[in-house]
């Protein structure tokens, strides 16, 4: 059994030792150009030309959550395309969003800039059941995320493409319920993948149904939000705040607005990393699963393109 590991902006060194030490009967090497055609690669923004020369490859495993980026490549047309279904993300985003919810809900941002300034004022307590959040893709993490915050007594809703039942969460599914579920919510959490329906779907119409004094929590993709669209509604106030961790270039350049607009939070892509040993063991997990001839979860539908 042969590995090709391509990973681009990731250090190989530590994953190519974790997979050799899992896997001392496989071959793993580092891609390099006219390498021996592999069965498996394990991969983070590879060059076209890796899928190009490893047209024989079994199967494909991306080491994040979203494969937009594979999808925009010509991969071998038998390949499998496995993406990692948690790996230690999913408490980490569940972790980043309460923290962001609780950040606005209990006005902690205010009490900071007062701290600053030196001023003691306490603020009137506000109602939890003023601040439905709502969480937009109920995948692993999006459903991890749900369940979380219904522990400090939000309401909480969520919406899928298709419904999908969890406790304490109410379900709406469908683009026909997608409006009603904007409607009933006051703080937005994308958790979507990215497709070609749901880039830019953090627009002015959408965001302007949330209740007023909405909030929204991207750690999805950038190009989910259209940036101009936030600024408008924030500017007008309409939105109350924003907290973004992925956008559409990154890293977020400097002379961006983001940066130094009042009623936005950024944070560099950190909501939830690719953990190594967790991911390693899934993905080694999968391809002895995949040797036995077994069906694995995480099979990407590339005609959905998630």
């Amino acid at each position: 059994m042969r590995i090709s590991f391509c990973c681009t902006g990731t250090p190989s060194e530590p994953w190519i030792a974790a997979l050799r030490s899992a896997l001392p009967q496989a071959q793993v090497e580092l891609w390099a150009e006219n390498a021996p055609q592999a069965d498996y690669a394990v991969v983070w923004a590879p060059p076209q030309r890796f899928f190009d020369e490893q047209s024989g490859l079994k199967a494909i495993f991306n080491i994040g959550a979203g494969v937009d980026g594979l999808m925009k490549l010509r991969l071998p047309p038998h390949a499998a395309l496995v993406r990692l279904e948690d790996a230690g993300m999913a408490v980490q985003m569940a972790e980043y969003v309460s923290q962001a919810v609780l950040r606005h809900f209990r006005e902690f941002d205010v009490y900071a800039d007062q701290a600053a300034s030196g001023q003691w004022l306490q603020r009137r307590a506000q109602r939890h059941a003023d601040f439905p959040v709502g969480v937009l893709g109920l995948g692993v993490l999006g459903a991890r995320v749900a369940q979380t915050l219904t522990q400090f007594g939000f309401p909480v809703h969520g919406w899928s493409r298709t419904a999908k039942v969890l406790e304490g969460v109410r379900g709406y599914a469908g683009a026909d319920q997608l409006q009603d579920f904007l409607g009933a919510t006051r703080i937005l959490v994308c958790l979507l993948p990215l497709t070609d329906e749901t880039q830019g779907i953090l627009n002015h119409a959408r965001l302007s149904l949330l209740l007023p004094g909405g909030y929204v929590i991207n750690v999805a993709r950038g190009a989910h939000l259209v940036d101009q669209d936030l600024i408008a509604l924030l500017d007008s106030g309409h939105l109350a705040g924003a907290t973004l961790d992925v956008f559409r270039t990154e890293p977020l350049p400097a002379e961006h607005v983001f940066w130094k607009h009042p009623k936005i939070q950024v944070t560099p892509h950190i909501s939830a990393r690719t953990l190594r040993l967790e991911s390693v063991a899934q993905i080694v997990g999968k391809i002895m699963a995949l040797q036995r001839g077994e069906a694995v979860a995480g099979l990407v539908n590339r005609q959905q393109g998630y």
